[in-house]
């Protein structure tokens, strides 16, 4: 920002102070613009990403992130109303490298998540969240600031568990647990055991009669010895969230 511009009075909601230098967490502070910038270029330079901004106001009055603050204007930043809504488009996801876990807990849940599993670089992901309208999840600010991307949102934890509460409280997408493949997110159909008996170990085919198969990778799945791990996580998920997912 140019040390001549006009200064203005910028406060964030309580929300975003993960975000922001503690100076600026409490009060209101100046700050000094340069006059060009937009409001939206302002608050991420602040270090909070627009994806987490759920309105900008100026001195009282809501604004789009295109507009230039004036001399003396009182700038307000509000988080996201939780649920968040995402129009225009069937609500799934595109996850980054990092967060494997939690894609692989929102596809046992029936959540449409896409998943990286090698680093394919920002722009990427931006551009494939672009192309296929996905929210965009990720725990790296940076690659949330890419103008390319569709729609994203800063996962606010490093604990499997907890990412999980995160997405689903903010954007409660509607929950079909059973019905992905947790490998690639395919949808699954359930299947003879005679269909599938030559891909099954002895142990299971002696042991198991139910199975279901993914239809995009074909990988066969049957209640074994995790199961009651993995109910857990969906019994969970549906006594917190079921209600307003359904």
């Amino acid at each position: 920002m140019g040390v001549n511009g006009p200064e203005i009075q910028i406060s964030f909601d309580p929300a975003l102070w993960l975000f922001v230098a503690a100076e600026r967490r409490r009060e209101a502070g100046p700050v000094v613009t340069d006059g060009v910038s937009t409001l939206g270029h302002v608050v991420e330079s602040l270090g909070v990403p627009l994806t987490e901004v759920g309105g900008l106001f100026v001195d009282g009055r809501a604004v789009p992130a295109s507009h230039v603050p004036a001399a003396a204007e009182a700038v307000e930043v509000r988080a996201v109303t939780r649920p968040q809504l995402v129009p225009g488009a069937p609500l799934r996801f595109l996850l980054d490298v990092h967060l494997g876990t939690l894609a692989r807990r929102l596809r046992l849940l029936g959540v449409d998540a896409a998943y990286e599993s090698e680093d394919i670089g920002d722009a990427a992901l931006a551009a494939l969240s672009a192309a296929e309208r996905r929210v965009l999840l990720s725990r790296d600010r940076g690659l949330l600031r890419r103008r390319e991307i569709w729609a994203g949102a800063y996962v606010y934890s490093d604990r499997p568990d907890e990412q999980l509460r995160d997405v689903l409280g903010r954007f409660a997408p509607a929950l079909e647990p059973w019905t992905r493949c947790t490998a690639c997110n395919g949808r699954l159909r359930d299947t003879d055991k005679e269909m599938v008996r030559e891909q099954l170990e002895h142990g299971t085919r002696r042991t198991y009669d139910v199975f279901a198969q993914c239809t995009a990778c074909g990988r066969i799945y049957w209640r074994g010895a995790h199961h009651a791990r993995l109910q857990a996580i969906v019994d969970a998920a549906l006594d917190e969230f079921g209600a307003a997912a359904a």
